[in-house]
């Protein structure tokens, strides 16, 4: 461990407080020298995450965990290697993201057992959600109370401080009262910030970092983390002091578990998201790509791939330690800050209208103006990719197909979400009841119902047929490692190509995102030199051909 650049990072966060930070972390370190930690492998092109909840698939009588456990075993081993377990704590609101106890797992889950079991067949990926805590934690019962040890762990609200520049993801308040107490709130009244400016709570929620990679985690997905660190007068969004907690994690988490991924979620335009690379070594293991699914929509909207391929020219691998997290869809919806600067607000106003045209939602963020803009767009993917009268037609399936071998394809870690894998569509009924726009796509399912579906049902068969398939068929051609060589080639404006160079294997790999069938005339591309004969992709197909 390069104790050197932990202590430069400390020095530089907390100036004349240091020492303290210093003595602190040292104290920690030598209690975790005396740990056990599992060894992680490194990433190959046969890694592919899963995105689900603990509880995503369920069986009455039975342990959630211990459910989704079997039916992966029976229906995904061997294809999916990493699962990405949303937070599986004890919370009180936003689906998970509102954590009463780090250090619990949810007993309407299961428990830590049913979590190591799962560990022993897939690697997992933990949900650290460590901006913000319930208000209903310990910490912030015993911060309301009084309770000394906790009196410095929120940020109570300051009249000096200059909050005009705060970058804000939704439109609540800033600052809530709870009591006779007030605390910062980046995301709801149930969701407190930490205050990390307090050196005790930071190094507790290093703590509970390291003990998360004891406990089974190969990676840990930092949520939300770019809100991190605050400054009077600054948008208090990726500041130089969150950049710099990240690298003292990445340093210890390289100690003590070398290959375990720290994975940070940052849902912004593309130049501050790859921000959290850092130098390439020294921070990020992997980032959200968080313009590919808006982007992949756009193109199949509009049945041309020149924007997602002009701006996929300039994706390339990182580092040997650092590349892409590579997702179509998620527990949220589809960001529209990743496409700033790409998209157009006219591109923009177009996947709108759609998503609302195709029974999704839209959800808006705040802006230190005062005006409100469109913050992401909620909706099942497989629903947003329909255009007018493709919806369950065999269409339909072939252009989820079709957009998922895209995601297959690119430079970087495939992750898969849960209803993308099985062919789920918009639950409607959901945000009806319950009236939050993102319970579009979190939808429970029922594990016998899902096992007779995946026979019965032509949609979910061929889409989760279709997807194992790619994905066995990528496992075999170290051209898909996440950090060979890709190269955008330009063939025609229907149709996505990348190029993708591995040690032993090239693949090039086309995605037609249009309804017309296609011939690619191959013939003066230097590309396939000893190729004459032209590739026909029907609609919406796609190929995977080896050089």
């Amino acid at each position: 461990m390069n104790w050197t650049v932990i202590e430069q990072h400390l020095r530089f966060v907390y100036k004349e407080r240091a020492d303290e930070a210093v003595e602190g972390m040292c104290a920690l370190v030598d209690r975790f020298e005396q740990v056990s930690f599992d060894k992680t492998s490194p990433l190959t092109e046969k890694n592919v995450y899963l995105i689900t909840y603990g509880d995503a698939i369920q069986r009455k009588g039975e342990v959630p965990l211990q459910t989704l456990h079997r039916f992966l075993n029976r229906e995904a081993k061997g294809v999916i290697t990493d699962v990405h377990l949303l937070p599986m704590f004890p919370y009180t609101s936003d689906d998970g993201f509102s954590v009463t106890d780090y250090r619990a797992i949810n007993p309407d889950y299961g428990t830590w057992q049913d979590i190591v079991s799962f560990s022993h067949d897939f690697r997992l990926m933990y949900d650290f959600v460590a901006n913000h805590l319930s208000k209903s934690s310990d910490w912030f019962k015993g911060y309301v109370a009084g309770d000394e040890r906790y009196a410095e762990f929120f940020i109570p609200e300051d009249p000096s401080f200059d909050a005009s520049r705060v970058v804000r993801p939704r439109t609540s308040p800033l600052i809530h009262t709870y009591g006779e107490k007030t605390a910062w709130t980046t995301f709801s009244e149930d969701q407190v910030d930490v205050n990390v400016a307090h050196i005790p709570a930071f190094l507790e929620l290093t703590d509970v970092l390291l003990d998360y990679l004891a406990k089974g985690a190969s990676s840990i997905r930092l949520d939300a983390i770019g809100f991190l660190w605050k400054e009077s007068g600054t948008t208090c969004i990726h500041l130089p002091e969150t950049h710099a907690l990240i690298q003292v994690w990445r340093e210890l988490v390289d100690h003590f578990k070398p290959g375990a991924q720290i994975i940070t979620e940052t849902n912004v335009p593309h130049q501050e998201n790859i921000s959290y690379f850092g130098s390439g070594n020294d921070e990020a293991n992997q980032v959200y790509q968080f313009s590919l699914p808006p982007l992949v929509l756009y193109s199949y909207t509009t049945n041309d791939a020149t924007k997602l391929s002009d701006w996929a020219r300039q994706i390339k691998p990182v580092s040997e330690t650092a590349i892409y997290f590579n997702f179509l869809a998620s527990h949220d919806g589809i960001g529209m800050r990743p496409t700033e600067g790409i998209l157009d607000e006219t591109d923009r106003q177009l996947l709108v209208d759609k998503v609302v045209h195709n029974h999704g939602r839209v959800s808006y963020k705040s802006n230190p103006d005062g005006s409100q803009t469109v913050y992401e767009l909620n909706i099942n993917y497989m629903d947003a990719l329909a255009n007018a009268g493709e919806e369950d037609t065999p269409l339909h399936t072939q252009k989820m197909l079709s957009a998922h071998s895209i995601l297959l394809s690119v430079v970087g870690v495939p992750a898969i979400y849960y209803h993308s894998l099985f062919g789920s569509r918009n639950d409607e009924a959901a945000v009806e009841s319950s009236g939050i726009n993102r319970r579009i796509n979190r939808e429970k399912l029922d594990a016998d119902t899902l096992h007779e579906e995946l026979e019965s049902d032509a949609r979910r068969r061929n889409v989760f047929s279709g997807l194992k398939h790619m994905i066995s068929f990528r496992g075999q051609y170290d051209a898909f490692s996440p950090y060979a060589d890709q190269d955008v080639l330009d063939l025609d404006t229907r149709v996505f190509a990348v190029k993708r160079t591995g040690a032993t294997s090239t693949i090039v790999a086309v995605a037609n995102v249009s309804p017309e069938t296609v011939e690619l005339d191959l013939s003066g591309n230097n590309v396939f030199k000893d190729t004459t004969d032209p590739i026909t992709l029907q609609p919406y197909g796609f190929a995977w051909i080896e050089v």
